[in-house]
């Protein structure tokens, strides 16, 4: 991908229908890598790099979680908190599936499935946040409470 084409994905055509502003950041992506990566080659705090993880609760429902690149998300905090007796990550493939997005590149924006979102309540209080757009290598920075307001997302706690 060339570094000054930006990509329009499901999730970049998803935000401009709904007339939000965002900003392109795309990077070097390295496989595993993950939001220490991205954060060190966009030049900001890994607190503010968001990771969206796709996620099934013991009915194999699958759900979305925002959760903070320094953090990880306690399972049983989480299930706790959205009232399921166990949450646990999806493998990549059934994630894929979920989302419409491969793995690495998932985006809580336009996904394939509607699933109910739930974002680590602490996110809401950042005033700026890097999430994915869709693609490997692409974050968007954008304000926490156009996420909310656009995924109808749910505040919890479920950081560890």
């Amino acid at each position: 991908m060339a570094k000054d084409k930006t990509p329009v994905t499901q999730a970049v055509r998803l935000l401009r229908e709904h007339d939000i502003a965002f900003s392109d950041h795309l990077y070097k992506y390295e496989e595993r890598g993950g939001t220490r990566v991205s954060a060190q080659e966009l030049g900001v705090d890994e607190h503010c790099v968001v990771k969206t993880l796709v996620m099934e609760d013991e009915h194999k429902k699958p759900l979305i979680v925002l959760m903070h690149g320094d953090r990880e998300v306690a399972t049983g905090l989480l299930a706790r908190a959205i009232g399921v007796k166990k949450v646990m990550p999806c493998d990549p493939k059934t994630a894929d599936k979920h989302s419409g997005y491969q793995v690495g590149g998932t985006s809580p924006f336009g996904t394939r499935h509607a699933m109910p979102v739930y974002m680590q309540a602490s996110i809401a209080a950042l005033p700026r946040i890097y999430i994915n757009g869709g693609k490997r290598g692409y974050l968007i920075g954008i304000d926490p409470a156009d996420v909310i307001t656009v995924l109808h997302a749910t505040l919890i706690e479920a950081a560890a």
